[in-house]
């Protein structure tokens, strides 16, 4: 439970990240990446899949360019 926290913790402040780049380069990839970044976590319970998605959302910025 404390491990999928900490993770969740880590992922939020990525997606916060990300939703100001997003914002400041007028980007949408990176804006939607980082809401999902800040949401998916409530919804995902084992850490091995919030590693997963995780991994997947931060690299959709880089992989899908709009």
């Amino acid at each position: 439970m404390s491990l999928t926290f900490f993770l969740g913790i880590v992922a939020s402040a990525l997606g916060l990240a990300y939703i100001a780049y997003g914002k400041r380069q007028v980007k949408f990839v990176p804006l939607v990446a980082g809401v999902a970044l800040c949401s998916y976590t409530y919804f995902v319970d084992s850490w091995i899949a919030v590693c997963a998605i995780g991994a997947v959302l931060l690299a959709a910025p880089f992989l899908i360019d709009f």
